[in-house]
């Protein structure tokens, strides 16, 4: 039996409930307080079997103080009951309702005159014509009116009727999404302990499958399941469940939260959106507090403005201000996290007084950081705004989807959070995925999308990279593959790197080892440069711990001073010379050195070494002490005290 959600709308006092109880004999107000006050409060929930569809109602509340909760009940339906009393007409809940039902893009319904019984047959077409003038051009525009009284039920069986006849027009919901349900009620029974209500938006909900509670995140398992009344092995996208829950408390889950699989969506903070602003609100300003409704969520924010869609090319417009009708992109900011994801429809209502100003779609539910009000992030929000005739398809995917592949750089975005980001259904991830490899805009590494031109980006730069290694040093067999990777691309995901390597290994431009090197590279040095170095390298271990300036070793050895200079570069890049200050000693004069204090407090423990000592001791001047005396202390074989140093 197919299952199509109906959801209420309509001023306060305007017969919902009544109607709902006349169609399925089912009193939607369960609490006291409304039975008492004879106006509904909270969601009430009803359901009618008929012609093989099975109508779930979701009466909410008409009383603008109670207008969230009404916001709660209608996100996940398939069509409206849109009420209106004959003898009053349309008031102001009715308008704010139907508002709020178009900016959810709710797709279809049914409008219902009740309590004809009250009023005569022109004041009815009065009212007929009233309904007609406010839902003009909306998706109500062609939906029946039906007259009825809840009361005497004339007019009952033309209504239900029309709205199997409706129903009948209302595709199937998908249940190849993750699953998805927004909690709207919570509660404990005995024997079962934690239960939570909802309608199921996407996927399915199986006995014993592992969930998660968000934006908290705690894990919890289905114990069993109800659709209305009856327990049932598993639920696809479209009903309404009541689910059992295993390992929390009924204290520890909360209307507004979403009972989803881990990969359904994420929590987040920060979003950008496509709005539009009611022609009746007043303008929205930049940085307003906005009260943002979601699903079955309430929460406060602030709307900061990217711009217009519409707005030329060149640079961004400063928008100050939204006004009354403008649709534009934004970047709201929640005070708590929400649990969102691509496609999602909302509202937004004005902080003080609570009044509904704008609703709109989620474009990203987690965008990076960056200026907000530039051409670039206009032209951000336009890609991510493409759409096709399905949304949820591929095509309609490709898009918004590159641009996260781009901003996720070299980390790549994992193929599982296409599902998160974009609202894809786990199979259209996987197919999109194909698609733009397929294309060559994106690659596929390691479970993850890459953007093409990084990896030709990184390519280049290793390439580079090797080139001016190989400039400076000429002898070595090249740079660690490591070290490489960790200046190029230490924060990229390895995988990556590795995969820049083979492609680069298997065109032969470089060789990839332990080391990297270029193909041509020749680990030889020129023949004067390699005479230099064996002269010169003979020259300095003669000197000892009185080594000669570059120039004067060159005269030494004969050698041309500019050849020297590499040479001298390339022996203490090998370690065979070492630098100190503007000095350059053997490594042997200096091991040599080492050994020697060491010797020296080997035969007479407690010894120190001042500047004359050593000079004495060594033969050397003042200009080879001092440096040759601080690379000790480096080396800690000796420690300065004052004017003297202890050998340790």
């Amino acid at each position: 039996m197919r299952s199509v959600v109906v959801g209420t709308a309509g001023h306060i006092d305007h017969g919902k409930s009544a109607l709902v109880r006349a169609l399925t004999g089912t009193d939607p107000d369960r609490l006291k307080e409304e039975k008492a006050r004879g106006i509904t409060i909270d969601l009430g929930f009803a359901h009618l079997d008929a012609e093989g569809v099975h109508l779930a109602f979701v009466d909410v509340p008409g009383h603008e103080r109670f207008v969230k909760n009404m916001l709660a009940g209608v996100g996940g339906i398939d069509l409206v009951l849109f009420v209106v009393a004959s003898d009053e007409s349309v008031m102001p809940q009715t308008r704010e309702h139907f508002d709020i039902c178009r900016l959810l893009s709710v797709p279809r319904g049914v409008v219902a005159l009740t309590k004809t019984d009250l009023v005569d047959r022109e004041t009815l077409e009065l009212v007929r014509l009233e309904v007609g003038e406010l839902v003009a051009g909306s998706f109500l525009a062609d939906a029946p009116i039906v007259p009825v009284s809840a009361r005497t039920g004339a007019g009952l069986d033309e209504l239900r009727a029309a709205l199997l006849a409706v129903a009948a027009r209302v595709p199937p919901r998908s249940d190849a999404g993750a699953a998805r349900l927004p909690i709207d009620r919570v509660f404990s029974m005995k024997g079962f302990g934690t239960v939570v209500t909802g309608t199921l938006v996407s996927g399915r909900l199986r006995e014993d499958d592992e969930l998660l509670v968000a934006p908290p995140g705690r894990r919890v398992k289905v114990r069993g399941l109800q659709v209305h009344g009856t327990r049932c092995p598993e639920a696809g996208a479209g009903r309404r469940v009541a689910v059992n829950l295993a390992g929390i408390e009924v204290d520890e889950v909360c209307r507004g939260e979403v009972l989803m699989h881990p990969q359904a969506a994420e929590p987040t903070r920060v979003f950008d959106a496509a709005i539009e602003v009611l022609p009746e609100a007043k303008p929205i300003r930049h940085a307003a507090r906005v009260r943002f409704h979601q699903g079955t969520a309430e929460l406060i924010g602030r709307l900061a403005i990217v711009g217009p869609p519409d707005a030329p090319p060149g640079e961004a417009p400063a928008v100050r201000a939204l006004r009354p009708g403008a649709r534009a992109y934004v970047r709201v900011r929640l005070e708590r996290p929400a649990v969102l994801t691509r496609g999602d429809r909302f509202i937004l209502r004005s902080y003080s007084p609570p009044q509904t100003i704008a609703g709109g779609r989620v474009l990203d539910p987690l965008p990076p950081r960056g200026a907000l009000r530039t051409q670039a992030a206009l032209d951000r929000c336009r890609r991510l705004d493409m759409a096709a005739a399905d949304p949820a398809s591929a095509d309609s995917l490709a898009e918004p989807a590159l641009v996260c592949i781009r901003e996720a750089g070299g980390s790549g975005l994992p193929i599982e959070r296409l599902t998160s980001r974009l609202g894809a259904a786990p199979e259209t991830a996987r197919a999109l995925a194909r698609r733009l490899s397929a294309e060559g805009t994106a690659l596929e590494i390691d479970g993850r999308l890459l953007a093409a031109e990084v990896l030709e980006s990184l390519k280049q730069r290793i390439v580079s990279a090797l080139v001016d290694h190989h400039r400076v040093n000429p002898r070595s067999e090249g740079p660690a593959r490591e070290e490489v990777r960790g200046q190029l691309f230490g924060r990229g995901h390895p995988p990556v790197f590795e995969r820049a390597l083979a492609d680069l290994a298997r065109s032969g431009t470089i060789v990839a080892r332990d080391r990297l090197a270029l193909a041509s590279h020749d680990p030889k040095l020129p023949a004067e440069v390699e005479r230099a170095c064996a002269a010169l390298e003979q020259t300095y271990r003669a000197a000892g711990l009185a080594p000669p300036d570059v120039a004067a070793a060159a005269a030494a050895s004969g050698v041309p001073v500019a050849v020297a200079e590499d040479a001298v570069r390339v022996l203490q890049r090998e370690k065979v010379l070492v630098k100190l200050d503007a000095l350059y000693f053997h490594e042997a004069a200096l091991a040599r050195l080492k050994q020697d204090v060491a010797a020296i407090k080997a035969g007479a423990p407690g010894s120190r070494l001042d500047v004359p000592a050593f000079k004495e001791r060594f033969g050397v001047t003042r200009k080879f002490a001092i440096p040759l005396l601080e690379y000790l202390d480096r080396e800690r074989v000796t420690r300065r005290v004052g004017d003297v140093r202890v050998i340790l």
